[in-house]
């Protein structure tokens, strides 16, 4: 690997600015994310309505599929939108990957269901889990990217963490949403057409997130480059750095393992697996995003102080041996307490992990194709680990009959990151040294 150009930092800027600046590119992961957590967690409702079926089991798992299949164009995306917006910019790149993920989230909370159009219905449904799962290939890598180009020296995790911190706020609004429903409507009003109003308030905020993307700046690093490289360019630079993508992938698989794990799959585990109440599960949803919220912009700041490689490799060991046994713990005798103990110490190591990882991926990217290399690399791992975790989640449980199997998913994906961080630096390591002695 070739060693990176600098992220420039701009300088002269308000801390107030830069705030604004934060939530503003930070808007659009706010959408991305509500809507996903709202497709997992009304994944029951979701499958009764659009992919019924005499066994719970099999519409379940193809309301899952249907989730995850977003996922696999998430790859494309990152490719075609990420090389877009190294080509013409942070600002004009995000307001496109905006416009397409709120296409996406109209065309899922307006259409009819199986019962009205037949398959019509489900296949409209994909369409837009499509469409989502294309803007988002590159919308979190844009935001990551961005965030780094304007983060002040030595602050680079800290920044960088704003992004998924934006997430849990969308997690906390939309389980917020959710329990109130819970309280105000009837499990059937819900399931026949209550489910539907937090993707229509999702429809609503669309406006509002646009005005605060326009009004986004361009970063200075941006700017500052004198060559901007074309898609063939970058394409070629993708697939000549593919070892530094592999790498990025299985660096990003335990943090989009613990996210889904966490968020997303979590109120379908609460109330199918464990047999806890719809409110249980919603409040444990809740909480969790408030912990993650807290912990991901801690962990940005300890690997801006310590380094991104002791952070990455003591929360990898963490998890490895952890998952499994605090799963099977919570398994043994459900109860609302264990889970939110287990899923807030889950929580602690997505934070701490992810607050590293983030600025790490950004760091260890060329510069030239920094979105496209990010994009990439995040958008497979969610493909192959994160964005399936619910779909072999249930797998695991129904093949093996063990509650806690989650639990071997998420140590296999913490291994993938332990091997990832110890190649990546490794590599890193040996290219400077190179740099330094051709110098």
């Amino acid at each position: 690997m070739n060693p990176t150009e600098p992220i420039a930092a701009t300088s002269g800027v308000s801390r107030s600015t830069r705030a604004a600046a934060v939530l503003r590119v930070t808007s659009g992961n706010f959408l991305e994310q509500f809507d996903f957590f709202l497709f997992g967690f009304y994944a029951t409702f979701i499958s009764k309505i659009f992919f019924p079926s005499t066994s719970e089991f099999a519409s379940l798992m193809l309301t899952f599929a249907v989730f995850g299949a977003g996922f696999l164009m998430r790859p494309l995306g990152a490719i075609f939108l990420g090389a877009y917006i190294d080509k013409v910019g942070r600002r004009m790149g995000l307001i496109v990957t905006l416009s397409i993920m709120a296409s996406g989230t109209v065309l899922i909370a307006c259409v009819p269901g199986y019962a009205s159009i037949g398959l019509l219905a489900p296949a409209l449904v994909l369409l837009g889990r499509l469409l989502q799962g294309f803007s988002a290939g590159a919308e979190l890598g844009g935001v990551s990217v961005y965030l780094a180009e304007m983060a002040t020296p030595g602050n680079r995790g800290f920044y960088t963490s704003w992004q998924s911190a934006s997430q849990q706020v969308a997690i906390v609004m939309a389980a917020a949403i959710g329990y109130g429903l819970n309280e105000w409507l009837s499990a059937q009003q819900i399931g026949a057409w209550g489910w539907r109003v937090p993707f229509l308030i999702g429809c609503a905020i669309v406006p509002f997130l646009f005005m605060l993307r326009r009004s986004l700046q361009e970063t200075a690093a941006f700017e500052a480059r004198q060559h901007h490289p074309q898609a063939r360019e970058i394409f070629s630079m993708l697939l000549a750095n593919w070892r530094i993508v592999i790498g990025g992938m299985l660096l990003t698989a335990m943090t989009t393992t613990t996210f889904y794990l966490i968020t997303v799959y979590t109120p379908t585990f609460g109330r199918s697996v464990l047999k806890l109440s719809t409110a249980d599960s919603l409040m444990v949803t809740l909480l969790v995003a408030v912990s993650n919220f807290v912990w991901l912009p801690i962990g940005g700041a300890v690997s801006d102080r310590i380094g991104r490689k002791p952070l990455l490799l003591a929360v990898s060991v963490l998890a490895i041996f952890t998952a499994y046994p605090a799963l099977s713990w919570l398994a043994d005798a459900p109860s609302f307490a264990r889970m939110l103990i287990v899923l807030l110490w889950f929580s602690f190591f997505f934070g701490m992990y992810n607050g590293a990882m983030v600025a790490a991926l950004t760091e260890v990217m060329p510069a030239e194709v920094r979105v496209a290399g990010f994009s990439l690399a995040f958008s497979l791992a969610t493909a192959v680990f994160g964005g399936f975790t619910p779909a072999v989640s249930t797998y695991l449980i129904q093949v093996t009959h063990d509650k806690a199997a989650p639990g071997y998913w998420l140590s296999f994906a913490a291994l993938c990151g332990l091997c990832a961080t110890l190649g990546l630096y490794r590599r890193r390591a040996s290219s400077s040294a190179s740099a330094a002695s051709s110098a």
